[in-house]
């Protein structure tokens, strides 16, 4: 059985990741000889802060943005522009579609009939 070249390649490629990723292992330090610390410098150590917050706090001076007046401005006047000819549009499109209303009284098919 011969396997084809790709497949041969990639058992290759396999091995030799997996026999880099096994080399980069590395063994643990043993802690337990040196450095014993006394019961009170890890109390210490303990009741210490780790990280200072309250001096960053001070330091750092948070930057308000201002309102935009300008563009709330600038978009209130387009309304007020817009709003005559909105509901203009919106007055006119009603009377269109009451005028072409099928089944109410104020058909205009009624109107027509009684002309002819």
């Amino acid at each position: 059985m011969r396997l084809p070249p790709f497949s041969r390649l990639l058992a290759v490629l396999v091995l030799v990741t997996g026999g880099a990723a096994l080399a980069q292992r590395r063994q643990l330090q043993d802690f337990q000889g040196d450095g014993m610390e006394s019961q009170q410098e890890r109390d210490a150590a303990r009741s210490r802060p780790k990280y200072n917050i309250t001096s960053y706090g001070r330091d750092v001076k948070i930057k308000e943005e201002p309102i935009p007046w300008m563009a709330i401005g600038f978009v209130g006047i387009i309304f007020a522009g817009v709003a005559p000819f909105a509901w203009r549009a919106y007055r006119n499109t009603t009377k269109e579609m009451a005028e072409a209303n099928v089944f109410g009284v104020s058909s205009s098919r009624e109107g027509e009939e009684e002309q002819q």
